[in-house]
């Protein structure tokens, strides 16, 4: 084999590796993550998840894409491990329907009207109506589609350049005998093993075979071996996403290794003795790349069949193979590989943003609940998840922020803009939550009381204030917009709780009733209280205001208090009678 035609091959499998890219990054715009979605959602059962992981790998072209997807799922704690197993053996078969599309690039060709239908004429037009659509149109779906016709396009030149390159190997003696080497499965599978890991796709290797089937020089045997081969190789790319992957996330990227090589080893135990028992006369039938088609979907489809009752055992194996050293510290875990699925990434972040958002509510029950009686382990608590949330949020913005730099739709931008605006305002609630744990901590130290009518108030603002807390979460949490109308009426009160309050709290400092020291700390309760309540407030409006494109929150809520007014008015009378001093 000729310098040239070395490079010409290396072109060829570049070409074709590049146009997968193209064709699957555009099904996955096109999809708008829902096949990401749906995957998360729908893998309930075993066979739900076999036909999801099937039917997702069909769509994208990529058995690594949507197991280091199943990866991610199980790394971040979102998938259970033994859940994710059928999706990867979904994944292992789903990978097969490559082999058919890449048959189109053998349509022989004729004269006149038949040279219509051949490969490259129908690979030129499609290519030249991806480039149409991809320049000119100026719709976003249109342009993925165009992206994806493309991709086809390139992957058909890819083929064909390996398919010229290769075919000038039917004539050499020494290829020839390297093929012969094949009719031992043990070098055969390790032939494809090692091919597919140096080429890191299982569809690329698999139009490799299918170019060498053109030359006429390879049995069904050597086919069959070297496409064990393929599916135990095809694991490399999913092993080297689990590094810096959490204990289930590094078992999750072993599911595909160990299925893989379980389902060859078992295929191959039964078939290659049978085979030297009885002799079959296809083992040494010449291939066509359809053939190479058929006999990778038939092995794939045995795979399945085998390995799906084998998923309890699987499961052991990896459990085995990959030791259980770290502990599950119950932080945020925000899965990179997800930042190539915007989709996912803002699922992620929505569920991490609602996790800080029940911290803050904790943090103020808790702080507030040491009005009541004070204890040094609710104490603790405080500061514990005051410290946890101003580690989540540095760790959540930074990948919001990374986010951002994404190709996001209106609806992805928006949700990303509300969780950078109610993050921060989360973290103020536990910095305030806890500044009220201090007070009572400093009133506790001191072996001090407030009088019988500041306990009475600060009984009702602190009622208050766990509603309005409760209110803005169940807001955010739920998408709830019925609770984040109810937030503003309620901060307005609470607002005039506190001025009524400080007003009453200094008659009863000149008339003696209350010492400096008391009001002091009173003052600061207050103030604390205020400020959870305004930032209450802030998050009602983010949830409410992004819906409607508004951003200036001070005019968004004046625009709030009089299109609604009468709703608003009747919440505060509600309060008011509610909440009473």
């Amino acid at each position: 084999m000729s310098v040239s035609e070395i490079v010409s091959l290396l072109s060829g499998v570049a070409l074709f590796l590049f146009g997968m890219t193209l064709m699957g990054d555009g099904l996955k715009k096109v999809a708008a993550g829902k096949l990401e979605i749906i995957l998360y959602r729908l893998s309930s059962t075993p066979l739900k998840g076999l036909l999801l992981g099937t039917g997702v790998t069909a769509v994208i072209q990529s058995s690594c894409a949507t197991s280091i997807m199943v990866v991610g799922f199980v790394n971040s704690g979102m998938m259970k491990l033994r859940q994710s197993i059928s999706v990867i053996i979904g994944a292992i078969l789903g990978t097969s329907v490559t082999g058919f599309v890449l048959c189109l690039s053998y349509i022989d060709s004729g004269s006149g009207w038949k040279s219509l239908l051949s490969t490259a004429t129908i690979t030129g037009v499609i290519a030249t109506v991806g480039i149409i659509m991809r320049i000119f149109m100026k719709s976003q779906v249109k342009k993925n589609i165009g992206d994806i016709l493309m991709g086809f396009a390139v992957l058909m030149f890819g083929m064909s350049a390996m398919s010229s390159a290769v075919s000038p190997l039917s004539e050499s003696e020494w290829f020839t005998s390297f093929l012969s080497t094949l009719s031992n499965p043990l070098l055969g599978i390790l032939a494809g093993t090692v091919f597919t890991a140096v080429l890191q796709s299982a569809s690329a290797a698999v139009g490799v075979i299918q170019a060498l089937a053109v030359t006429g020089a390879i049995s069904f045997g050597g086919a069959l071996s070297l496409l064990m081969g393929v599916a135990i190789g095809a694991a490399t790319p999913v092993m080297l996403s689990a590094i810096g992957a959490s204990t289930n996330g590094k078992r999750a990227s072993a599911v595909y290794p160990i299925a893989s090589v379980i389902g060859v080893a078992i295929c191959a135990a039964v078939f290659f003795p049978l085979n030297a028992v009885f002799s079959f006369e296809f083992m040494n039938m010449k291939v066509s790349p359809f053939t190479v088609a058929v006999a990778n979907s038939g092995l794939r489809i045995l795979m399945a069949a085998v390995l799906m009752p084998l998923i309890g055992v699987i499961k052991k194996l990896t459990e085995l193979i990959v030791k259980d050293k770290q502990k599950d510290d119950g932080g945020l875990k925000l899965e990179e590989r997800f930042l190539s699925y915007p989709t996912l990434a803002i699922m992620q972040s929505r569920m991490a943003a609602v996790k800080i958002a029940a911290l803050a509510q904790e943090s103020v029950n808790k702080a507030t609940s040491l009005f009541e009686e004070y204890s040094k382990e609710k104490f603790s608590d405080v500061q514990k998840i005051e410290s946890d949330v101003d580690s989540y949020e540095d760790q959540l913005g930074s990948y919001l922020m990374l986010l951002t730099g994404r190709e996001l739709s209106d609806d992805e931008s928006s949700d990303v803009t509300e969780y950078i605006h109610t993050l921060t305002d989360f973290e103020r609630i536990t910095d305030h939550a806890l500044s009220v744990a201090y007070a009572f901590e400093d009133l506790h130290n001191k072996e001090l009381s407030f009088s019988d009518a500041s306990r009475e108030d600060l009984s009702v603002l602190f009622s208050a204030v766990n509603e309005v807390i409760r209110l803005s979460t169940a807001a955010f949490a739920d998408d709830d917009n019925r609770s984040a109308r109810r937030v503003e009426p309620l901060r307005d009160h609470i607002d005039e709780l506190c001025v009524s309050m400080k007003n009453k709290h200094l008659a009863r400092l000149k008339s003696g009733e209350c010492k400096i020291v008391q009001g002091l700390l009173f003052n600061e309760l207050l103030t604390d209280t205020c400020r959870i309540a305004a930032h209450c407030s802030n998050i009602a409006a983010a949830v409410l205001q992004l819906k409607s494109g508004v951003l200036e929150s001070h005019e968004y809520l004046q625009n709030v208090k009089e299109e609604g007014a009468n709703k608003f008015d009747r919440y505060l009378d509600e309060y008011q009678e509610k909440y009473e001093v």
